[in-house]
């Protein structure tokens, strides 16, 4: 059997735990919460309100919207589609706000660790 090889953690610099208590890391976590959280909360309401409905009020989700497609299977597939949006929404909102800072970051962080 092969043995397993490990390289070495190359020596840093930068104290990085001391580094996440810095203005701008916090700023850009306070950041990227305010943005997730309150999403998360959304999608977690709208996917638990879509099943409970489901399991509770079946002749209301088994209502006609058209020819044989009810109510539950337009409300399903919603549910893909709010998946979709709300990642196109967070990837377009990172490239905006959080790439940006976080770049901004590594450069210091790594101009720390060239020193």
């Amino acid at each position: 059997m092969a043995e397993l090889q490990v390289e070495p953690i190359p020596e840093s610099k930068v104290d990085y735990v001391a580094y996440e208590d810095s203005p701008q890391f916090l700023a850009l976590q306070n950041k990227h919460r305010r943005f997730v959280f309150p999403v998360v909360i959304g999608a977690l309401v709208w996917y638990f309100a879509f099943v409970l409905v489901a399991a509770f009020l079946p002749a209301f989700m088994s209502t006609p919207v058209f020819g044989a497609v009810n109510l539950g299977l337009v409300l399903g597939l919603a549910q893909f589609v709010t998946t979709f949006a709300i990642t196109m929404w967070y990837v377009s909102f990172a490239n905006r706000h959080l790439d940006p800072a976080a770049e901004k970051l590594r450069a210091e962080l790594e101009g720390i660790d060239a020193k």
